[in-house]
């Protein structure tokens, strides 16, 4: 049964898996560092150099697995011992060149960093090179290319670079915890923070008689994880971890689109709010669009807020796709209602350091949200829901969305905004392409997680958004 898209997210799994066990038996001190040994059992090495450096980037994995280092606010942290298998990037020149007479390569070079052998081969001193590209632009042959790292590539925000010791390194102005760069390391050497720790104490403390309720609230994008179950016995799984209740995001979904809805038909422009690495984008790189990011709060917050306004005492814990949600809940605004956030990656972790069997066990019912709430987590989904809003609401308001699909799409749509060229009136920004389906913390990501989340959000009928927020009061 595979339930990774790759080995790098098995292996970090594990990991988890483990710290989480011993913690649950309150042996995780005690044992530590027997975790390396056992994930990496005899003499030969599997992937690095020798078997004693595997198992201390194990340890580092450890570390992250129990919250990574406290000094830094970045959710993403970079291994740097593990990080030392890319090769240098920048523009090298390959077999193609042919030694051509014209050397278009040298004379469009301002740094002097190319030069030939004795076959009128160029060559680029690295040294000297800044990486214009001028030279790859002019060369016939095609024959000089620019390699990025698979970290560098995915990061869309240009957050990283690499250092004098040839390891990755963010830059955390720049990085909006999107997790893309965890993802695409094909060595784990990027990983985020787990809080797997924070949710088993507060799981221990509630069973110790401690007078508070555990609430999980998952995110919509579950219908197209844990594939090889049902969704009621993954609902039926997390109450059996020590979950008093599990609820839908989705709820908090119709919430803000009821919200948003409104907002809109008052401003006449508006973007989402609802992707916490947009919303961190706008911040650090178009602070002049802040005024237009929705003032509502994402739909993880409403869940959390309403769920808090219920039961103060409650505490809740997020469960979704999305490492930058790791982030959002240190934010003012959202930190009094979401206590910890965990990625479907993570809970399965769990499920099995509690060696839970989920699918032998019967299925539960959750609430009942909107499709139009659901389908926040495809790309298109929060417009759709908007229309629908407005369309609720009987505003008479003529709506023009843009869908923007990844983080680059969204740049586009917010520089047009700002040079008063964009025709449309509402942004839906998206940081990961897919939607919330191709998020970080997802255990698989393909076209199929689309499609099941559209059969998920037919399962909710002819529900309207109105009616779904009504019946919450």
């Amino acid at each position: 049964m595979r339930m990774f898209d790759t080995k790098v997210q098995h292996f970090k799994y594990k990991i988890i898996r483990e710290v989480a066990r011993l913690e649950w038996e309150g042996t995780l001190l005690d044992n530590i560092w027997d975790i390396p040994q056992m994930l990496i059992p005899g003499k030969t090495p599997t992937m690095r150099c020798c078997v004693y450096k595997e198992r201390a980037i194990v340890s580092e994995r450890v570390r992250m697995a129990m919250g990574g280092h406290k000094d830094n606010p970045n959710v993403i942290e970079v291994l740097s011992m593990a990080c030392d298998e890319c090769p240098m990037g920048g523009y090298e020149v390959t077999n193609a060149c042919r030694g051509c007479l014209a050397h278009r390569c040298e004379d469009v070079c301002r740094f002097g960093a190319i030069s030939y052998d004795e076959n009128h081969v160029a060559h680029i001193d690295k040294s000297k090179c800044r990486e214009c590209g001028q030279c790859s632009k002019v060369c016939p042959y095609t024959a000089i290319i620019h390699r990025k790292r698979p970290c560098e590539n995915a990061c869309k925000v240009k957050a990283i670079s690499v250092g004098e010791d040839m390891a990755a390194t963010i830059d955390n102005d720049k990085c909006i915890s999107c997790g893309a760069c965890v993802y695409m390391c094909p060595f784990g050497a990027i990983m985020e923070k787990s809080f797997v720790l924070d949710v088993i104490d507060l799981i221990k403390k509630s069973n110790n008689n401690q007078n508070y309720k555990m609430y999980a609230v998952v995110a919509p994008a579950i219908a197209s994880q844990f594939t090889y179950a049902k969704l009621g016995q993954v609902i039926t799984g997390i109450k059996a971890l020590g979950f008093d209740k599990v609820m839908e995001v989705a709820l908090g979904a119709d919430i803000v689109a009821k919200g948003e809805a409104a907002e809109l038909v008052e401003k006449g422009f508006l973007t989402s709010s609802c992707c916490p690495a947009f919303v961190t984008y706008v911040e650090k790189e178009f602070p002049d669009m802040l005024e237009h990011v929705s003032h509502n709060l994402s739909p993880m917050g409403a869940i959390g807020k309403y769920i808090k306004e219920k039961d103060p005492t409650a505490k809740v814990v997020f469960i979704g796709p999305c490492t930058a949600k790791k982030g959002e809940i240190k934010k003012e605004s959202v930190a009094p209602y979401i206590d910890v956030v965990l990625t479907f990656e993570e809970l399965q972790a769990l499920f099995d350091s509690r060696d839970l069997d989920i699918l032998g066990m019967e299925e539960s019912e959750i609430d009942d949200a909107s499709s139009y709430g659901r389908l926040f987590a495809r790309s298109g989904g929060v417009a759709g829901a908007v229309k629908q809003g407005i369309q609720e609401m009987g505003a008479d308001f003529d709506l023009n969305t843009i869908a923007c699909d990844g983080i680059e799409q969204c740049k586009i749509a917010l520089l047009q905004k700002r040079k008063g060229v964009l025709p449309n009136n509402f942004i839906e920004g998206m940081a990961c392409v897919g939607g919330c389906v191709g998020g970080a913390g997802c255990m698989t990501h393909s076209d199929k997680n689309k499609i099941e989340v559209e059969k998920y959000g037919k399962l909710a009928g002819d529900k309207t958004i109105i009616g779904v927020v009504d019946a919450l009061d």
